[in-house]
């Protein structure tokens, strides 16, 4: 019997679900005739880069497609086996072959990105001077890795991880066709574990799809069961007990999951979704510390990511004595006499001095002072600046953060008032990413060395 993805994998562009942006152009440039000598797929691993690589091979020469069928004008490579210049040499005299039977000769590139910085060299000369019946199809994970002389001699098509609806949709169209018994609830499960991949999660669905016999209804209880994960209802508890400060429940529950066979990790990346769902403020000081939950020690980190920023820290509140008598006049004292109404009220009482653990408004700015002054107050908020970066521009504090979950962190209404707390009189701050850096020349080395060493390369006087 053939596996479920295999059996639902498209045959043709217009059979790709959820990657619109890609697939319209592509249907266009079929219809027209008019094709690039050279396309870049680009994207996460299991949203169709290489499927569609190969079924747009096919529809240029005009080839039925079968998964397993084997034309000699398509020819796959696997750029992670054949890093070198060698192969790349080789590639290069094939090419200039004629195809046998159809139009053009395609080359399938799979993780481009791994080839070495000679065997790039080597393609460039291929992609600058193509021979007409020559389309290349590159397909990677790391883009950025990607030198910019390569990318910018071939169309780049951006591919995408399907969103919950699109692939709870089409999962659901399976099943109906494949009269398997499942539950909604136990659907968004295999949804949330797929990732958006669509490899993944037909590939989970079809495991799942054995765990009850043709009378019985998959729940969602058998495949949180049958994927090692919590039970909704235990992460729910652990979130509620974490925002209202209970570590007696914290510790309880922890326990009572990891027992039972989940590991750490898993309960984690649970969570994280959970959490990005519906990201509320008390919660953010947890989602901070959750990425950090990996071997070695996964089980304590766990532990201390909820304990170590609890959303509610319980204070005890002492007890004053009760005083049931009036302390004794000494002989030498008068009694006081009683204010009128109408006198003037005495000079207030001098409020205490500021303690020194609570720094007052800087007059000038310096960032390692900003990082302890906001660190004495909020410990989290604190780590999550450092590990960002930050420009000063004039009165503008811009706050640079690396992902996404910073950013929405630091943006958080309780979080900028801390932030803006310890800045000099009359400066602001402003959340931003890495895309709002300048583009200046100065900052082409830094590109450059991201990208393996990329150097700019002019011909006939146009850069790249």
């Amino acid at each position: 019997m053939k596996a479920l993805y295999r059996k639902y994998r498209p045959t043709k562009i217009s059979d790709v679900i959820g990657q619109d942006q890609v697939t319209i152009p592509l249907e266009n440039a079929l219809k027209k005739g008019t094709f690039s000598h050279s396309y870049l797929f680009t994207g996460p691993r299991g949203c169709g880069k290489t499927s569609v690589a190969r079924i747009f091979a096919h529809e240029v020469n005009k080839f039925k497609y079968e998964i397993e069928d084997n034309y000699t004008d398509i020819i796959e490579i696997d750029a992670a086996s054949n890093t070198g210049v060698d192969n790349i040499r080789e590639l290069r005299e094939k090419a200039s072959i004629a195809p046998s039977t159809g139009k053009y000769k395609v080359y399938i590139i799979d993780e481009v990105h791994m080839l070495s910085k000679s065997a790039f060299n080597a393609l460039l000369k291929t992609l600058e001077e193509p021979p007409a019946h020559v389309i290349f199809i590159m397909a990677t994970t790391d883009a950025y890795k990607v030198p910019i002389t390569i990318t910018s001699r071939a169309q780049v098509y951006n591919f995408q991880l399907a969103s919950p609806d699109v692939m709870q949709r089409h999962l659901k169209s399976i099943v109906e066709k494949e009269k398997i018994k499942i539950t909604d609830d136990a659907l968004s499960v295999i949804v949330a574990r797929g990732g958006g991949s669509f490899r993944d999660s037909i590939s989970l669905l079809d495991q799942m799809s054995t765990l009850a016999t043709d009378d019985q209804e998959i729940t969602r209880e058998m495949v949180e069961r049958s994927l090692g994960l919590p039970e909704q209802s235990q992460t729910t508890h652990l979130l509620t007990a974490y925002e209202q400060g209970n570590t007696a429940e914290i510790t309880d529950l922890l326990k009572s999951i990891i027992n039972s066979g989940t590991k750490p990790e898993i309960v984690a990346e649970n969570l994280i979704s959970v959490i990005i769902e519906d990201p509320k403020p008390t919660l953010l000081p947890l989602l901070s510390k959750l990425p950090e939950v990996k071997t070695p020690f996964s089980e304590a980190k766990l532990l201390l990511a909820f304990l170590e920023n609890t959303a509610v820290t319980p204070v005890a509140t002492p007890i004053a004595p009760k005083i049931t008598e009036k302390p004794p006049v000494l002989a030498q004292e008068k009694p006081a006499k009683a204010i009128p109404k109408k006198e003037p009220a005495p000079a207030p009482v001098p409020e205490a001095p500021v303690p020194e653990t609570v720094p007052t408004r800087p007059t000038t700015f310096d960032w390692d002072s900003y990082l302890e002054n906001v660190k004495n107050v909020n410990l989290a908020i604190a780590s999550t600046l450092s590990k960002c970066t930050y420009k000063l521009d004039g009165t503008i504090l811009k706050i640079i953060t690396e992902r996404k979950i910073h950013k929405t962190i630091l943006n958080s209404a309780n979080n900028q008032r801390v932030l803006q707390k310890f800045l000099p009189d009359g400066y602001t701050v402003e959340i931003g990413d890495a895309t709002e850096l300048t583009n200046s020349s100065a900052e082409f080395s830094k590109i450059s060395d991201i990208m393996g060493g990329v150097t700019e390369v002019k011909t006939d006087g146009v850069p790249f």
